[in-house]
């Protein structure tokens, strides 16, 4: 299981990922089409790995293994109405 830091390193490369989508867009190295299926696939994997240090963290509150925590599928997180 990856480490809080993993995660969050994860998330940091994700998010330079984003800018890098935007600039290759605004350079017109990539077409508005691409631009967002890109996005929406960095997008979504941001929200999960979000997702994921959150249930660490109930867990560690609660005195549970964060490592037990787990990656839920996108169309549950995405579709999460809490």
């Amino acid at each position: 299981m990856a480490s809080d830091v993993d995660i969050r390193q994860h998330i940091s490369d994700l998010i330079a990922s984003e800018r890098a989508l935007r600039e290759r867009l605004a350079r017109g190295e990539i077409s508005q089409e691409d631009e967002h299926q890109q996005l929406r696939r960095v997008e979504v994997e941001l929200d999960q790995l979000w997702d994921l240090l959150r249930q660490r963290d109930a867990r560690r509150e609660f005195g549970g293994n964060p490592d037990h925590a787990s990656v839920r599928d996108a169309s549950t997180v995405e579709n999460y109405r809490g």
